[in-house]
């Protein structure tokens, strides 16, 4: 990687951070009797959007925020910033200009180191938003007639990705696992994740590597396909929220608002992902089978708790932060306070430590497959299936089961608007006709990459590689 480049960026964003904090005046939290609350949320990184756009779109906060001006409090005034990315939430923390923030893993050590330096921006992770125990949230796409096919085909090619971002991260971490130097095997240009993908179109990057929601929305588009799923590297990635120290301390009424709203927007997505799905993809621009990819049973966990693993692995992605610029040491322990979130679920009479030791995730494919008459309650195997002019989904016990149920559905005329299967080595939720099949005998098994079903079929000589469309065409019913 030409990390001269990339070095020189991170100083531009320190610059840049230094910028903010000295060209900006201060605003005070309310004024009179208002009490003014920012918060910057990132509208497309879907991951977030119990703390972002779910929740702004569904008014949580402010009905609760209500609710206390009515039992004789002062008034509240939120205002909702949107971003592309965490870095300029961060830039507005250090300026004491947003309060309250959510965003990746990797962004959110930068926020704590960046802020810790000024007492009144100093920040503490409150709580999370979703996660991924395997890392899945973070992909590397190619374009779709793109010859390469594993990610150490990548040596000494130009590669688009948001400095800094988990994204970015991944990549690293791919490349080394593959054994690519990290700093001069391939050139890393530090792009946004939209410049990125118009790169990557145009031919000027010969892989992107993002975080959610693009890998999914660019493989969806047909614009991408997916070269290595985050998955592989088997180490959790997520994103959470951070809150001022400063702005907490002043009005924690505030911040315990935030916080029980957020779990409102959490109950709601888990209960009924596939309206969540509808709601995120009318507030974001995202189209819904893109949401329902990542925010519908069996994608990312949307839990709260601050998980112990989850900060084990904050504490690990320091090196890499390191390894591409300044990062000021800060303490982490101290900087992940589940306090307020506890005392969130001690006020609706839910055990926060119970909650904490839960592993799975807190929404799966349920129901009866009506085609192989089996329960789908195996989180390795069910899938469901989205038919246009339909509100809710038909569970698939199995990938196979699922073929059957869509190869029904066409004979009968039938609109298959989108289909989600669980990769058969990682488990990752994908869409069915993005997906690599292997038949191997009876059974026919999807996988995310290339790489994945060849790892697959060097194991089973007796599998075969086909299309979608021929397993579809093919599997008996």
């Amino acid at each position: 990687m030409k990390f001269r480049l990339v070095r020189l960026a991170a100083a531009a964003v320190a610059a840049g951070l230094a910028l903010t904090v000295t060209s900006c005046s201060l605003e005070d939290a309310g004024s009179g009797d208002t009490v003014k609350v920012v918060i910057g949320y990132q509208s497309k990184t879907i991951n977030t959007v119990t703390a972002g756009t779910l929740l702004k779109a569904k008014g949580f906060l402010e009905q609760r925020l209500n609710r206390l001006s009515e039992s004789g409090g002062p008034k509240y005034q939120v205002e909702w910033q949107d971003y592309d990315t965490g870095a300029p939430i961060t830039a507005q923390m250090v300026a004491e200009k947003i309060d309250i923030g959510s965003m990746g893993d990797y962004p959110l050590l930068i926020n704590g180191s960046r802020t810790s330096a000024n007492e009144k921006a100093r920040t503490e992770l409150v709580s999370i938003t979703g996660y991924n125990p395997k890392g899945a949230l973070n992909m590397v796409v190619v374009s779709p007639n793109s010859p390469v096919r594993s990610i150490d085909e990548l040596a000494g090619q130009k590669i688009s990705a948001s400095v800094g971002s988990a994204g970015h991260g991944t990549l690293v971490q791919a490349l080394t696992k593959a054994g690519i130097d990290a700093e001069t095997g391939v050139e890393v240009l530090n792009q946004q994740p939209q410049v990125g993908a118009s790169a990557l179109e145009s031919g000027q990057v010969a892989a992107l590597s993002q975080f959610v929601a693009w890998p999914g929305l660019l493989v969806f588009q047909d614009k991408a396909k997916l070269l290595f799923d985050g998955a592989e590297l088997n180490v959790p990635t997520f994103h959470g929220v951070v809150a001022r120290r400063d702005y907490a301390n002043q009005h924690p009424e505030v911040l315990n608002a935030f916080l029980q709203a957020q779990l409102d927007a959490t109950d709601f997505l888990n209960k009924q992902p596939l309206e969540a799905a509808g709601v995120v993809a009318d507030n974001s621009g995202l189209a819904p089978e893109v949401v329902y990819l990542y925010n519908g049973p069996g994608g990312t966990s949307f839990d709260t708790t601050l998980k112990p693993n989850l900060i084990s692995t904050l504490k690990n992605d320091v090196t890499y932060l390191k390894s591409i610029g300044d990062f000021a040491e800060f303490d982490i322990d101290q900087f992940a306070d589940p306090a307020a979130l506890q005392k969130a679920f001690a006020e609706r009479g839910i055990d926060y430590g119970a909650e904490l030791a839960k592993n799975t995730n807190p929404s799966l494919v349920t129901g009866a497959d009506p085609v192989s008459g089996k329960a789908a309650d195996n989180p390795a195997l069910a899938g469901e299936i989205w038919f246009a002019g339909q509100d809710a989904t038909q569970p698939a016990s199995d990938p196979t089961s699922l073929l059957k149920a869509i190869k029904q559905a066409r004979a009968q005329g039938k609109t298959v608007r989108a289909a989600y299967v669980p990769d058969a080595e990682l488990g990752t939720r994908w869409f069915a006709d993005k997906a690599l099949w292997v038949r191997d005998g009876e059974t026919y098994l999807p996988f995310t990459t290339a790489a994945a079903a060849q790892r697959y079929l060097a194991a089973h000589p007796s599998g075969v590689t086909v299309t979608y469309d021929q397993a579809v065409n093919e599997v008996r019913s």
